[in-house]
């Protein structure tokens, strides 16, 4: 019978969910080349190869994808066992931004699910400004928002969101005419961002839609209502950036950061593989402090 190493199996479901030993090094508080080892060890003890590598890809091999499903039950049975006499579940209290999460937001559970079986997250959603708020007065264990100005520079920057002017593909806008634009209610940074950039362009602008969250206002666009400013990564499956073919200023990147207070090294592990996930949802590279 061959003992595998437990260490190496959650390193190699680790970069399976991120496609990319160096966010799973950071998530396990190692080295690349640490992780890399575990993962060639892990391979000679099976005679497989698990993953195809090339400078810019990771991805599964034939072999390590069959192995992917019994490799979650061996951690999530692990997990259990060393669970077995905790008197309270660990729960994980995180605002977010609702321009930061979208479409994609099933997929993250799903992700967090398979890393932290037995970890119960609540989840706010809400805008930068009032997620910080709850933040600070102690709501919450971590807030990851948008920067949205230069007041505060506190916080660690996890990845640079970029935005677009989305609609749907077969939004029609007529030369001469304002542009329809759906947005959030004030106030709301990101609409002050794209009506900012509109009126130092000279653009013609009028308000079709308000929305109440990245939720209605994706609608919306989808819709073919209007154009609104969103992240790129979030908009709405189908949508397109019309901002060169509308000839619309480009929109500047903001900081996506993270505010965290933690306490014990159970919480601070969670939170990591919290962020990693998101991160690995933006295709991010590494922030440049960890959380």
């Amino acid at each position: 019978m061959k003992a595998l190493d437990l260490e190496a199996v959650q390193a190699f479901v680790l970069i399976a969910d991120l496609k990319s030993f160096t966010r799973a090094a950071e998530t396990l508080e190692t080295t690349q080349s640490a992780v890399s080892l575990k993962i060639k060890r892990l391979e000679d003890r099976l005679g497989r190869r698990l993953f195809d590598r090339t400078p810019r890809l990771v991805r599964l091999s034939a072999e390590g994808n069959s192995f992917l499903d019994a490799a979650r039950k061996l951690i999530a049975a692990h997990q259990g066992a060393l669970g077995s006499f905790t008197v309270q579940q660990q729960r994980l209290v995180v605002g977010i931004s609702h321009h930061i999460v979208g479409s994609e937001l099933p997929t993250l559970l799903r992700r967090m699910k398979d890393a932290e079986p037995g970890l119960v997250i609540e989840m706010r959603l809400g805008s930068s400004r009032q997620t910080l708020d709850d933040f600070d007065r102690g709501a919450l264990d971590a807030a990851i928002v948008l920067r949205h100005d230069n007041k505060r520079r506190d916080g660690d920057v996890i990845f640079e969101e970029a935005f677009g002017w989305m609609a749907a593909p077969d939004f029609a806008h007529h030369a001469g005419e304002p542009l329809r634009l759906a947005t959030q209610a004030e106030p709301c940074s990101v609409r002050s961002m794209a009506v900012s950039a509109l009126a130092e362009a000279g653009v013609p602008w009028t308000e079709v839609f308000v929305g109440g969250g990245i939720a209605t206002i994706g609608a919306a666009v989808s819709a073919g209502l209007a154009v609104a400013a969103l992240g790129r990564r979030v908009a709405p499956p189908g949508t397109v950036d019309v901002g060169r073919p509308l000839d619309l200023p480009p929109l500047p990147a903001r900081d996506v950061v993270l505010y965290a207070n933690v306490a014990g090294a159970q919480a601070r592990a969670s939170l990591r593989n919290f962020v990693a996930v998101i991160r690995a949802s933006a295709g991010a590279p590494l922030a440049s402090r960890r959380p």
